[in-house]
């Protein structure tokens, strides 16, 4: 699975989770050189505190377009150490 922004694979890997629907792709997996930290969090009732990248790929910026659970709530261990996409981010397989 690939995770596409601005013509750039931001991320790849054929080792991702799906939960509600989101591929949750191992943060190794990821081009760290396109993140920029957010200061956006967010809550979740099952997954816990949500925590934000921004991505800028060839000087365009997607705010807050990538997001992790750094502690996630027991349960939804599945989705530690692993980062989703959204807000205009393609998927390809």
């Amino acid at each position: 699975m690939k995770a596409i922004w601005n013509g750039a694979i931001v991320a790849e890997s054929d080792d991702t989770v799906v939960v509600e629907g989101n591929h949750y792709f191992p943060r190794e997996s990821i081009r760290s050189e396109f993140l920029q930290p957010s200061d956006e969090h967010t809550f979740c009732g099952w997954k816990g505190v949500a925590s934000y990248y921004t991505l800028l790929v060839d000087g365009r910026e997607n705010r807050n377009a990538a997001w992790y659970y750094a502690e996630p709530i027991p349960g939804a261990e599945a989705v530690k150490n692993r980062i989703a996409f959204w807000h205009g981010v393609t998927l390809q397989e």
